[in-house]
């Protein structure tokens, strides 16, 4: 990540620059938080992932301004969730520091984080190529995003969560946006309709497979450096990838009370200790973990489409980082 961060700083710089143009305000506790905020920026991987399918799936040198603007929105929009989501949580932390839930107040976090979306859906709307296109992009990824949280909640209380009711929370909570980051640069670079769509599935596939390495966190315990509590995703019912392979691996009725042993957790919270118990004496971590490797594979044979590039390769190896990140 290092080394792609520094390769792509120039256009790095460049995304920063229109948030923090975009964020500026008038009004000192905004602008403050706001500046508070961008000092703890992350990982920044989908202006990266943005950056990298521009450079690899046009042919403009350097890249047109819009990029940089929608790489800009997808980093906006993705905070603006994380404020909402911390609120949603009743978070303390976010990469490590109070999160401005905590500080200020729901209500703050709330507001804060709708400023960060107008924003983005402001600097989409000052693109000069087809920002109508990616506004619609956009405005569907919120309501996935809203979907994707809405059905986890729902399958929270139910505890009878499918494989397929997975896929969908996962591309609802992450992969829709990387969709989004990655056609909205394709878009910016008159990329054809058959490269645009093929960048939409490279990056759905990554965004699944990023998704499902961050369940597999949650049941190892050496994971406890990623920024949340292991097993937190367990204590809230959330039914993720690696008990689903577990319980893939027992009879209909062993799968039933293990499933009403995670509906119970929040009147019974010991039932989380047997069934993390469950997942690790039937491989469930193991398990996910292939399917997490098929995803990224799968992502990296959608850059066929492409001519070999430097930002080809680059997004060949950010799909298998994902899968083999520690944090």
């Amino acid at each position: 990540m290092e080394e792609l961060k520094a390769y792509l700083q120039p256009g790095l710089e460049q995304v920063n620059a229109f948030i923090d143009m975009a964020l500026h305000s008038d009004i000192p506790l905004l602008d403050g938080t706001n500046r508070s905020l961008r000092e703890h920026p992350g990982k920044m991987m989908r202006p990266m992932l943005s950056l990298l399918v521009a450079g690899a799936a046009g042919v403009a040198s350097p890249l047109p301004e819009d990029t940089y603007r929608y790489a800009a929105a997808t980093e906006l929009l993705h905070n603006a969730t994380l404020l909402h989501d911390d609120v949603v949580d009743g978070a303390s932390e976010r990469r490590g520091l109070p999160t401005v839930a905590s500080v200020l107040g729901g209500s703050a976090a709330v507001l804060i984080g709708d400023y960060w979306l107008e924003k983005c859906l402001h600097l989409v709307l000052g693109a000069r190529r087809e920002a109508e296109r990616v506004l619609r992009l956009f405005a569907q990824t919120i309501g996935h995003l809203t979907e994707g949280e809405l059905l986890q909640m729902q399958k929270a209380a139910t505890a009878d969560t499918t494989q397929a009711d997975y896929l969908r929370i996962l591309y609802g909570k992450t992969a829709s946006l990387f969709e989004s980051a990655a056609m909205s640069a394709a878009i910016s670079v008159a990329a054809g309709e058959q490269v645009t769509r093929a960048m939409g599935d490279f990056a759905y596939k990554l965004g699944i497979a990023f998704q499902v390495k961050d369940d597999i966190f949650d049941y190892e315990e050496e994971a406890s450096h990623i920024g949340k509590p292991v097993g937190i995703d367990l204590m809230e019912q959330k039914i993720t990838q690696p008990l689903l392979c577990a319980l893939e691996t027992v009879s209909p009725e062993e799968q039933r009370a293990i499933r009403d042993k995670v509906k119970d957790i929040p009147d019974h919270p010991g039932y989380a200790v047997d069934v993390a118990a469950f997942v690790k004496e039937h491989g469930g971590v193991a398990l996910a973990r292939e399917k997490m490797n098929i995803f990224v594979e799968e992502a990296v044979s959608c850059l066929d489409i492409l001519p070999e590039s430097k930002e080809k390769l680059y997004l060949a190896r950010l799909a298998r980082y994902v899968g083999e990140r520690n944090s």
